[in-house]
Parts: structure tokens; sequence; C-alpha cells
């Protein structure tokens, strides 16, 4: 049961009504099996637009609405504004097995995982449904949904119209983009707060490449955990943001710990939060920092969304990233107005500004939407020289099929450059890493079968080590490279092909 008695109904701004009708319009010119994708700024109201979107469509089309959620608190926070705006929903939890009552409710709000769960049980569990809205429509979870509902329409709602799998791009699902208000112009018409931002140089040396395309946890663990990291944060902290409500973003919870350790050795009032908390501790912490002067919340992975305290007053990024989508959820975090905080102060300690550019900045999102690959490869590319100091971190259970030791004993920047000395041509470098390529295979396989099997597994690896090539050469064009994997693979198996047919002749 949802409380409502305190919950005003927010009274939409005239952007924000543009943008429904705008909406709205969409839907009714492109009638049903349209999806439509809208991105607008965290902090630009976006529960209150699709709530509003929800309503309108319900009496204009005198169908159900189903809204996805991947989070709880944002399934109740949605609940709250719906039954402010007259709109009789239910919450579909995890207590809730059925719907007796579905008459009675236009409208039903879900988490993703929960949802699946009933419907791969009953197909039909949630029926006559003619709109779906996913709000972070960036996250890949939605998509087992939208097979149960293929001649609804589909409204996905993010900050960041980039998919959180760079091989599942959004526009695979949705027909088109409407884009919100920018940054700068929320901040120049009052409703958001602009950001002062201070950067600090870090030695990011250390960090590894996971699979999803960031930096992993451990290594960033080792990273920021060490003594001098906790030294630059705190001297940041003190020189910038002293006396301020402020939070920090981690990457893992051992560092965030430490962070905690060392701001209580100088006396500040600081807490740490992750996911790993009850619902019990985790609402006593919030509610500390919402009420405590100055205080300072140190947490890994879990206030990204879903999390609106307005009187935050500088954001830290204790850690780096390379997804565009975190960085933007992170910051937003400091970015709600209040009458008298017009600006909140950033403090990069990952070197992100310099691989993103300023919050503010100007962000072609149609050119993101239509051309992911190539929008994250322009962005991502700036900085060779943090790219060169990144490794890549295998998956687990990858050192079952191939000797992932050997393979990390080779440098394909460091060879690069020792067949340059060594006056011999760069190209060579790609034919070393081939052989270290089918040599780290041959160990762990003896068939040909299995051995393009174990290639297909290492593609990510090969698109990494040639990323490196193309950048030493300072020459990556898409074609380029797309030449470049198609030739190695090829050749990849050839090789193999040939060093199993000795050894069988052996």
């Amino acid at each position: 049961m949802i409380d409502t008695e305190l919950f005003k109904a927010k009274e939409l701004y005239p952007f924000q009504l543009k943008t429904v009708n705008s909406i709205i319009d969409e839907l009714d010119k492109n009638g049903s099996d349209f999806n439509l994708l809208f991105q607008l700024p965290t902090g630009g109201g976006k529960t209150v637009i699709f709530s509003e979107v929800a309503r309108q469509y319900i009496e204009k089309w005198e169908k159900k609405v189903l809204i996805l959620t991947h989070r709880i608190e944002l399934s109740v926070q949605t609940s709250k504004q719906l039954h402010a705006i007259g709109i009789p929903n239910k919450v579909i939890s995890s207590e809730v097995k059925n719907l007796k009552d579905e008459d009675h409710y236009p409208c039903y709000i879900a988490m993703v995982e929960t949802l699946n769960n009933r419907l791969q049980e009953d197909e039909n569990f949630v029926d006559g449904v003619g709109l779906v809205i996913v709000d972070e429509a960036h996250y890949n979870s939605f998509r087992k949904i939208f097979q149960y509902y293929s001649g609804a329409n589909i409204l996905g709602v993010t900050a960041t119209p980039l998919s959180s799998n760079k091989t599942l791009p959004l526009n695979d699902h949705y027909n088109k983009l409407i884009v919100g208000e920018s940054i700068i112009s929320l901040i120049q018409g009052g409703y958001l707060a602009d950001a002062e931002t201070f950067t600090y140089d870090v030695n990011l040396h250390g960090l590894k490449i996971g699979t999803n395309g960031d930096f992993t946890v451990s290594s960033s663990e080792v990273v920021y955990g060490n003594y001098f990291m906790q030294e630059k944060l705190l001297f940041a902290y003190e020189e910038v943001a002293i006396g301020d409500k402020t939070l920090i973003f981690n990457s893992g919870i051992e560092t965030s710990l430490r962070v905690e350790e060392t701001f209580k050795k100088r006396g500040y009032k600081i807490r740490h939060l992750d996911s790993t908390f009850s619902d019990k501790d985790r609402k006593d912490v919030l509610h500390w920092f919402k009420h405590t002067k100055d205080a300072i919340l140190t947490s890994v992975g879990i206030l990204t969304t879903g999390f609106d305290e307005p009187t935050v007053e500088t954001i830290i990024l204790n850690r780096a990233t390379r997804s565009l989508t975190l960085y933007h959820q992170m910051i937003g975090r400091g970015s709600r107005r209040l009458p008298h905080k017009e600006k909140f102060k950033l403090i990069d300690l990952g070197n992100n500004v310099r691989r993103f550019g300023i919050w503010q900045d100007y962000i072609n999102w149609q050119d993101a939407f239509r051309f992911p690959d190539r929008f994250l490869e322009s962005r991502l590319s700036e900085d060779d020289d943090l790219e060169f100091e990144v490794e890549f971190e295998f998956p687990r259970h990858m050192e079952q099929l191939v000797d992932t030791t050997f393979l990390e004993s080779f440098s394909m920047r460091d060879v690069y450059y020792d067949c340059i000395d060594k006056g011999e041509k760069g190209k060579l470098a790609v034919d070393l890493s081939l052989r270290n390529h089918s040599e780290g295979i041959i160990r762990k396989t003896t068939d040909f079968d299995e051995a393009i099997g174990v290639i297909d597994a290492l593609q990510d690896h090969i698109e990494h080590r040639l990323k490196l090539y193309t950048k030493c050469i300072a020459k990556s064009t898409p074609n380029y490279f797309k030449y470049l994997m198609e030739t190695y693979n090829r050749q990849l198996r050839q090789e193999l092909r040939m060093m199993l047919d000795d050894i069988e002749q052996d």
C-alpha cells in the first residue's frame, strides 16, 4: 500500500508539458507497435513527464499502461506521482502473485525481474496493455519483457540514450528518439543547479578493462585504496568542499570503507553505504545524511538512480569510469535546484572530465542513438595515454579455455614500439600478436573445432589488442578496423590449423 497523503502532485513546467504533447502526438501519428525513446537530463523531471503521458494515454486510448523500473524505490516514487494526479495504480512487488483486482487499475508499475517471473508462468499476467513505459531505458534487462507486448507501444525514458551493452544498441528496439532540453538550457531556465568543476590529475596506471567495457572493481580497489589516493581525496575535499554536504562515489566497497576511516580520523561526519545494506540500514543512513549538517556520504553502486537529495552541495568522483551514462548519473545527484542553491561543486579524481568533457557540454544524442559505436569510439579515443595504461581483464573461467597468463605477457604497445626501434615494420607487431594468441590457445587445446570456439570467446580481447595497434599507427577508421579484425581472425584460424596438423603428425 502506497502512502500518498503527504505527496502533492507536481505541476508541469512549460517545457515538460511541451514534451508530453510531443510524445502523445508521436504515438497518435504512428499507431500501435511503435517504440519511442525520450531523453532528458537527470533532474529534468522524467517521472513527472511519463506519469502525465500515462494519464493522457489512458484517457485517450482507454488502454492500460505498464511502467517498468529496475529498483523498488523508483516503483514507489512513480506510484505516488500517479496517485497524486488521480491515476489508480498497483505496484507488482514480489508479494503479488496474481491480479484478481485487475479491472480496478488502469496502470501497473513493476520491477522487471518480478514481472518477468510472473509472465513466464502466465504470459497474460497483465492483460490489455497498450503502452509500456520503461524507466532508465538504457538498461538491457527490460528487453526480455518486450516479447510479451509486441503489439503495444513502448516508451523508453533515459538521461543517456546509450545501451548498457554496446552489442545491443537501443536503435534495435526503438524507432525514434525525442531529445529533451539540454543541461545548459535547464540551468539557464533555473531548473537545474550549475556545476563548478575541479579536476585533479591522478595516475590511473594499473586499471584494467572488464568485459563490460568499464574499469574493473578489483583494479580500481588497488588504485584508489592506496594511501596516496586517500590523501589526495582528503586534500581535494579540504581545499574545495570543507563544510559542504558531500556525496562521494567509489568503485569498490573496500575503498569506500577506507574513505570512511580516513575522514573519521580527521573528525569529519561521514558514513558509508553500499548495496549490501538492508532496507532498514539504508534508510537510516539516508535519513542521517539528509538531516545532518556538513554530512559526508561515501557510497558504492547504489545512489546513481532513484536517489534524490537536493541538499547535496558537492559531488566527488573518487573513481574512474568509461561509461558516459554513469558519469552523468553520478554528477546529476548534485544538480537538484533549491532557492538557495544555484550551483554545486564537482570534484573529479578519475580523469573523467578529460575523458568525457564537462557535464554541461552539448551532446549530440541523436548521433549517439543512430551510431552508438562511432559516438563512443570518438569520445573514448581522445586520451590515448590513458587508454594505453589500461589493460584487458579476462572474464571468469577464461583460463580454462586459454593460457591467459601467457596472453597477458604480451603488450601490443610495447611490442609495436620495439619493432619500430629496431627499424622493422610496425605491422610485425600484429603478426607477433597473432602468434601469441595461437600459442595461448594451443596450450589448452589439441582439437581444431575446440580451438575455433576459443577464438570466438576471445573476440573482445582480439578487438582490444587491435584497437591499441590502430592507435599506435594513428589509423582507426571503421573500415580499416573491420578489415583488420577479419584478416586477423582468418589468419588465426589458418595458423591454428597448421599448428594442430603438425602436432597430429608428430
